[in-house]
């Protein structure tokens, strides 16, 4: 997890003399949890010889935190777009801000952190790269965001779809946190794609796992009711894996009324089990999860190429 180093840069991004932005800020801030955009970021420069004390690099640490800073407000800024889209109640146990000061506060907090983000990035070295790299990540992720409420409008299921949903979704951005220290380094291209394909294989596994989980994960472990997925429509890859066999009208209705009847929900875990497309679905999240560490083989062996093939690793057996 990014250290003390990394929250004080955060805080120093999102002062505001506007007490609810200042306010949104710090929770941002205190918040904890993993971190994983950031951490993915920090690790990816180590395993390419940066570091606090590296002296292998012409950049600073100091440059590398604020990169990291910048993936963290991208991720936080959609986060705090997606719980309003989704009428969510709770963030990481904690009343969403929407809830707290209303959708205006909240969408121009999000709004405020991208401009932030902005301006970190215009004073880095290869700014304009990056800018763009960015640039096209947030693009990615919004329409992925809105690929996902397309598809359950029209009921388009397909895992053509859904994979590039889960790109958008989260795929996306840790590719950016992976490719990201490359780009700022000037590693090599080898380096920058091998990076770049574990950070989209890993983020591909990552949102997998949290879909499989949503249907199929114990409700005390994962801190939310199974099912959301359903309640919104959205045919996640286990339930795509039905659709086609003896259970595809049924199915396809229960999507089709956003699982509103009771029993919907518990008919679908059902029958996931029942023609095991649970373990056809980590069957998939192993390929993804293998392929993101087989990625890491192109950079020399380290303890953060090590650290960044053990959170795929973790995938394999994750439960909330």
């Amino acid at each position: 997890m990014p250290d003390a180093a990394f929250e004080t840069r955060m805080r120093e991004v999102l002062r505001s003399d506007v007490e609810f932005i200042a306010i949104i800020g710090e929770d941002l801030v205190t918040a904890g949890g993993k971190r994983v955009r950031p951490l993915v970021t920090l690790l990816a420069a180590q395993a390419l010889g940066a570091g606090p004390d590296a002296l292998a690099t012409s950049h600073s640490w100091d440059e590398l935190l604020r990169l990291s800073v910048c993936v963290e407000l991208l991720h936080s800024a959609s986060l705090l777009h997606d719980d309003l889209i989704d009428d969510s109640d709770k963030r990481r146990g904690q009343e969403t801000a929407f809830r707290r000061f209303g959708n205006v506060v909240s969408v121009m907090s999000g709004d405020f952190m991208l401009a932030r983000l902005l301006g970190e990035l215009s004073g880095m070295p290869g700014s304009p790269a990056l800018t763009r790299a960015f640039g096209q990540a947030a693009s990615v992720i919004c329409e992925g965001e809105v690929l996902q409420f397309q598809v359950a409008s029209y009921a388009d299921y397909s895992f053509e779809n859904y994979f590039q949903v889960i790109h958008g979704k989260t795929a996306a951005l840790l590719e950016l946190a992976a490719q990201a220290p490359a780009m700022l380094l000037g590693a090599d291209d080898s380096a920058r794609d091998a990076l770049s394909t574990f950070g989209r294989e890993y983020g591909m596994a990552f949102q997998m796992q949290d879909d499989l989980l949503d249907l199929l994960g114990e409700e005390a472990q994962i801190g939310k009711p199974v099912g959301g997925d359903l309640r919104e429509g959205k045919a996640t890859y286990p339930v795509l894996c039905l659709l086609g066999g003896p259970h595809d009208a049924e199915v396809r209705a229960i999507l089709e009324r956003r699982a509103g009847e009771d029993g919907d929900v518990a008919r679908m875990i059902a029958l996931a089990r029942q023609e095991r497309t649970d373990d056809c679905t980590r069957e998939e999240i192993r390929r993804r999860a293998r392929l993101a560490i087989a990625a890491l083989d192109a950079l020399p062996p380290s303890p953060a190429r090590t650290a960044l093939a053990a959170l795929a690793e973790r995938e394999l057996n994750r439960t909330h």
